[in-house]
């Protein structure tokens, strides 16, 4: 997964990412890659490695759908293909073609097509008619359907040409799903179909040109059309040509269209006549003529299973019969993917032609709000849904002589802005909250050959699942358990430990060299947690509870609302999928902390693990005020009163003396700890400064004195000093930034000579490192260091977030070998994203 920078040694480790919540977001190409929405990125992953492999970033809305030119359909058609295209629409009507080159794996954005939608994407869907020729169109809330002509280029180095061919105004009942397929009998003309909000299918017809006309319309089913799908053109026994489109609807049920050659128009309806009566007959549909030819449209098949409204139905993707690989033989089999969590697959039965449900996968569990798509892989061999919680569920059949369907891994991540992250104090893994409301643990696992030998990251534990979004996070250092504190959009921290079950996972994960050995283990009693009713806090599930069945009243029984699953802890030898992450990995919580007047903001904890500080959201002196908190006893041993807005970042200095503050009133403060006793901490503002024009939005101070950095929405870093513990004195400003900086975090190599790494992060996404080296004066009479900076390197931009930068995180245990070290730097941002980096330094 490491993709080193020419020269200086950045590469890219891991990247977690949730799904965007919305019908048509992803899209399985020919080339066996995964393209999604996260946020107003384009993600694109690998299924077979369950990694992301990049982020795309061009768009400033949120990516509403992605479509891969050649898709899973056309990948017969494929073979060949050296460069691979992908179209991604967003809430502001952009639609972006992006370029695959499959020889280097490189991205490049080839454009923006032209004539955007006046309001945001809701589907896109493409054909290839030859090797070189795609036509695609795209739905809008707008109320138009636009049709375009996509010629790719046949020579390497060659551009691709895109043509408008026509726009569809079809009125206020606006259409959320399109596909498109060639008419059979090689005629040249290209027929769409689109379904709405009126609840019927509309079909046009049209030639490669343009010009499409309304052919017809097919009523049936009775709420809006979610999902169309056309077959390729298929051959029957008698020698007609047909074509079969399948359609899903909120009304829970599926419908399956056939279109078959009806001859060209000259012949007399009579001899069409004259065919035996069957019961396909009776319920023929209209009959849809273009040019001069006429097909009979009629009802094959009504599907019904689904529970829910169903999302999504795709056709399984064509085999290819012959080696030149142009024939192809279209497999009768129907993805569905629904809201009642379920997918199913539909097979006619061999015997009677009926079509019968012959597969069904999803997870029957509570946690999950249904499915808002399925698609086939390229060879049919895996099939792979996206959830209302932003996570994917991959399936692949393993079976020989028989269907045996087992879930796979897969890349997970949040499915909101990502507000916080923290390193565990050994760095054995990443801690990342988010406003999706949970907190999600990150780490690498060690048996896992990943391609190109580094270990490969997934998330191992969804300690906190909550009722609230979540906004600031800290770890607790020192000796014991793992334990972290959180504040989300309440009044209240949470403290939370780590259960037995968590503890022995880890282990499997690190191969054993967890920082918390066999005998330690033995102490805790806590096996997991389990989520209460409201999803707010979570109860203990001890190690030697009672495994009776407790007596229930029977009236509770009865409301169904409140009864929920309890969970099943349970200790992973490999990287858990969805479902177990999702309720199975619950920390419990051990305390709350009380104190603060409105929603918590930031907090931080001390390097000896004895305080934790803690901010909310204030408009007043009184409210912003910041609190500490004994760990241990939990008790507040301090209330610092300096800031008359929202404290934006605390950070402890290296040796627990100093609490810097920095804060929206554009000030930071400075105040001297000292610890007394038990639960007694004594406090002192030494110094605050107006540092900044704007809003300061970060700090971080040197891990080894006390210097430390700020940087604003004035787009500037600024390096302070503390004089002799009295006073602060500035030593320089950076170069002014191109964007509002958001997230610092300094890195220092070695503590005599005083070098060091500032990351810094944007509102833009983009993070820079620049390298620091402090000199201390040999001048008795001034203690102030020099300093001098550098940009060490930008990282490049496809590495980088696609939306603002919240946070950056040096892991400060560090692996060295020799003079080379490997440094990971994790950084979290506005779009929904948790990455991870490794600096090499020579």
């Amino acid at each position: 997964m490491s993709d080193s920078v020419d020269g200086i040694g950045v590469g890219r480790v891991f990247i977690g990412a949730g799904c965007n919540r919305i019908v048509n977001n992803v899209s399985w190409g020919a080339c066996d890659l995964v393209a999604f929405g996260a946020e107003n990125g384009v993600a694109i992953f690998c299924p077979k490695a369950a990694q992301i492999l990049t982020t795309l970033r061009a768009h400033k809305g949120s990516v509403n759908c992605t479509h891969w030119i050649p898709s899973s359909k056309f990948a017969f058609k494929a073979k060949h293909l050296e460069r691979h295209y992908l179209l991604s629409g967003d809430a502001d009507g952009i639609i972006l073609l992006w370029e695959l080159s499959l020889a280097d794996k490189k991205w490049r954005h080839v454009l923006q097509v032209a004539q955007p939608h006046k309001k945001g994407v809701t589907c896109i869907t493409g054909i290839m008619v030859s090797d070189t020729d795609a036509i695609f169109a795209s739905t809008s809330s707008d109320g138009t359907i636009n049709i375009w002509e996509l010629i790719l280029p046949s020579a390497v180095g060659g551009h691709c040409k895109l043509s408008f061919l026509e726009s569809v105004f079809v009125g206020s009942k606006t259409m959320v799903t399109v596909s498109l397929s060639e008419l059979p009998g090689n005629t040249g003309h290209v027929v769409l179909a689109a379904g709405g909000l009126d609840n019927k299918v509309h079909l046009y017809c049209g030639e490669r040109t343009g010009k499409f006309v309304h052919a017809c319309e097919l009523r049936g089913h009775t709420d809006w059309i979610r999902g169309l799908d056309f077959s390729l053109p298929t051959c029957t026994n008698d020698g007609t040509t047909s074509l079969l489109l399948v359609s899903s609807s909120q009304d829970r049920g599926i419908r399956i269209w056939k279109m078959a050659l009806r001859g060209s128009q000259l012949n007399s309806k009579d001899k069409f006549r004259e065919e035996k009566i069957s019961l396909a007959s009776y319920i023929e549909g209209p009959v849809l003529v273009s040019g001069s030819f006429s097909y009979q449209i009629s009802l094959e098949s009504l599907l019904i299973g689904h529970e829910d409204w169903v999302y999504s139905v795709e056709w399984q993707p064509p085999s290819v019969t012959s080696a030149n690989g142009f024939a192809y033989c279209q497999p009768q089999s129907i993805l569905s993917a629904s809201m009642d969590k379920t997918m199913m697959i539909w097979q006619p039965e061999r015997t009677t032609g009926i079509w019968m449900n012959v597969v069904t996968v999803g997870e029957l569990s509570h946690c999950a709000l249904g499915f808002y798509g399925g698609h086939w892989s390229p060879n049919g061999d895996s099939i792979l849904a996206h959830s209302y919680g932003g996570s994917f569920h991959l399936w692949k059949n393993v079976g020989s002589a028989y269907d045996n369907w087992q879930p796979q891994k897969v890349p997970s991540g949040h499915y909101a802005a990502v507000t916080d992250i923290a390193w565990a104090r050994s760095g054995e893994y990443l801690l990342s909250v988010s406003a999706d409301q949970t907190t999600r643990i990150f780490a690498p696992w060690q048996n896992e050959a990943s391609p190109g030998g580094c270990d490969s990251w997934h998330e191992i534990a969804r300690p906190q699942v909550h009722g609230h979004d979540i906004n600031c996070v800290t770890i607790i250092h020192g000796k014991g358990n793992h334990r972290f504190v959180s504040g989300a959009d309440e009044k209240v921290a949470r403290v939370f430990e780590a259960p037995l079950s968590f503890l022995k996972t880890l282990n499997h994960a690190t191969a054993q060299k967890s920082s918390f050995p066999e005998d330690f283990q033995a102490d805790v009693q806590i096996l997991g947690a389990n989520m209460s009713a409201l999803g707010l806090s979570q109860k203990p599930i001890y190690v030697h509870s009672t495994h009776g069945t407790p007596e229930t009243n029977v009236n509770a029984a009865l409301d169904t609302l409140e009864t929920i699953p309890d969970a099943v802890p349970v200790v992973f030898t490999e990287p858990p999928i969805e479902e177990k992450l999702a309720w199975h990995t619950l920390w419990p919580e051990s305390h709350k902390l009380y104190g603060h007047g409105n929603e918590l903001f930031s907090m931080c904890c001390d390097h000896g693990g004895k305080l934790v500080a803690s901010s909310c959201k204030a408009q007043s002196t009184k409210v912003a005020e910041i609190w500490l908190w004994q760990v241990g006893s939990w008790k507040a041993v301090g209330r610092l009163q300096s800031h008359s807005l929202t404290v934006t970042q605390l950070e402890f200095s290296h040796d627990d003396n100093l609490l810097l503050s920095v804060s929206r009133d554009r000030q930071f403060s400075v105040f001297a700890i000292e610890r007394k006793g038990v639960d007694e901490v004594s406090h002192q503002l030494i110094a605050r400064r107006e540092a900044h024009k704007r809003i300061i939005w970060a700090c971080s101070w040197n891990p080894f004195g006390h210097e430390f950095a700020t940087g604003s929405r004035d787009k500037n870093v600024k390096i302070w000093a503390v004089d002799k513990g009295s006073s602060v004195k500035q030593l320089m400003t950076l170069p002014q930034f191109s964007s509002s900086v958001t997230a610092l975090s300094w890195f220092a190599l070695d503590d005599q000579r005083n070098n060091g790494f500032l990351a810094v992060g944007m509102e833009s996404g983009l993070i820079e490192l620049w390298s620091l080296s402090l000199t201390r004066p040999e001048d008795v009479t001034t203690t102030l260091p020099g300093v001098t900076a550098a940009l060490f390197t930008r990282l490049e931009p496809f590495m980088c977030h696609v939306s603002s930068v919240q946070r950056l995180a040096w892991r400060t245990s560090q692996a060295s070998g020799g003079h080379c070290k490997r440094i990971l730097l994790a950084s979290c941002g506005a779009d929904h994203c948790v990455r991870i980096f490794e600096v090499n330094v020579a």
